[in-house]
């Protein structure tokens, strides 16, 4: 039997595929969402960073019943070497607003609290079930999808594919390449338990105030690479990602890097005494504006990871995700209330939006910034890491030595080190990257 109850499919039930069915829904449209999954969150267990301005912008009210774990009032930022960081962080009391900017968040609980306001909002969701083909019709449009359930085609006006970076169904119907593995990260998380009252004393943190630790350095061996820690309520996500090409090209194993940077000196004292409940590992896309595919099509929108909408160089992926969800939403109910078709051209609507908005203006901005990082990754994960610590040794340390004969060390330390390009030229140039 075939089915044609719905004006648009949306495959995925994570960030951006319910802000698109939501988005959808709530215009009156009727929408079906496909979770693979026993619920939507069930195969995310890691914590992450929610951007609150992005999900207002869809659910104006959402704190009302959003379980969120902390608002984030500090960050850190952490160069290190083997037994040491240097780092900087910004504490400021304005985060204590009244509408908090930032918070930790628990994926599994957070999607299944979003999928639950599709539901409120008039849409349909169907876990379990794995869309395994996109469906076309005599001319080429997408027309609906097949599934691993017994039946036929469903079928819809338009799909909305927000399976991930590594979804299959876009990728098998041609629709895009298969990620490379220099555009895409592989991050593995552990979730550390510890009393609320013991997070809050080590983090110096009061109420639901919470901190971020994002670290760069010799934790990832030489490879792009990021470790970090978030802290929830009762827990502690702690966690580190680098590059699958990396991953690939030194057969490191993630869980190694992960063994090694929560056994750091500074990391350490941070989650003694936890009970380590929860891992997972996640992809993350990574390549930047030129690693983005077509983003849309005869019958079919891409949004989120699956169309590699990540902010590398300010690690936002959430609020990237729903927005472009949202933005997918909107044009295609504006399509719908107009009567067109959703054709190529009609859906080209909806990268306009994106074009005009500030997810394309940032990735554009910072397009150079990915293989910049990539293509000397040795001097700033291994090299620079090292002559910086040896530099505030040098500083700090008082033992006899003259200060002048510390100095003329460091300096030839930098001078040795020099990479093809140079320390003054790799400065020069990611200066103008994030320009």
């Amino acid at each position: 039997m075939t089915h044609k109850n719905f004006d648009a499919i949306v495959v995925g039930a994570g960030m951006s595929g319910n802000a698109a069915a939501y988005t959808m829904a709530r215009r009156g449209l009727r929408v079906l969402q496909l979770e693979r999954g026993e619920y939507a969150g069930s195969k995310n267990v890691q914590g992450a960073i929610m951007y609150a301005n992005m999900l207002e912008t869809i659910i104006p009210d959402f704190r009302n019943d959003t379980p969120l774990e902390r608002h984030l009032v500090e960050q850190r930022f952490w160069i290190m070497d083997d037994t040491s960081h240097t780092g900087m962080h910004y504490r400021s009391d304005d985060f204590n607003e009244l509408s908090p900017n930032r918070y930790t968040i628990i994926r599994a609980q957070f999607d299944k609290w979003f999928s639950r306001k599709v539901r409120e909002a008039g849409g349909t969701v169907l876990c379990e079930t794995t869309a395994t083909e996109l469906a076309r019709d005599s001319s080429g449009k997408v027309i609906g999808v097949h599934t691993d359930r017994a039946g036929d085609v469903i079928q819809a006006d338009v799909v909305v594919l927000a399976e991930g970076v590594n979804g299959l169904l876009g990728t098998r119907a041609g629709l895009r390449k298969t990620p490379k593995p220099e555009n895409v990260a592989l991050a593995v998380k552990e979730m550390h338990f510890l009393p609320e009252e013991v997070i809050a004393e080590r983090f110096g943190m009061t109420g639901d105030e919470g901190c971020v630790i994002e670290a760069a350095g010799t934790i990832s061996r030489g490879m792009p690479g990021l470790g970090f820690l978030y802290t929830n309520r009762e827990s502690i996500s702690l966690g580190i990602g680098c590059l699958v090409s990396g991953l690939a090209a030194t057969m490191e194993k993630p869980y190694d890097l992960l063994d090694g940077f929560k056994r750091h000196p500074s990391i350490r004292p941070l989650i003694a005494g936890s009970e380590v409940k929860e891992y997972s590992a996640h992809l993350i896309p990574e390549g930047g504006f030129k690693a983005i595919p077509q983003l849309f099509g005869d019958g079919w929108v891409v949004v989120g990871d699956a169309a590699q909408l990540n902010n590398a160089v300010h690690r936002e992926g959430s609020n990237l995700a729903m927005a472009s969800g949202r933005m997918a939403g909107e044009s295609i109910s504006l399509i719908k209330s107009r009567g067109n078709p959703m054709t190529k051209q009609s859906l080209s609507l909806y990268k306009a939006m994106l074009d005009k908005s500030f997810i394309m203006k940032d990735l554009r901005k910072y397009k150079d910034m990915p293989s910049l990082l990539h293509t000397n990754s040795r001097s700033f994960f291994m090299t620079y890491p090292q002559l910086i610590s040896q530099a505030a040794q040098n500083f700090l340390r008082v033992d006899g030595t003259p200060k002048i004969e510390m100095e003329k060390a460091t300096t030839a330390a930098f001078i040795k080190a020099r990479s093809r390009w140079g320390l003054l030229s790799d400065a020069v140039r990611l200066a103008f990257a994030w320009r």
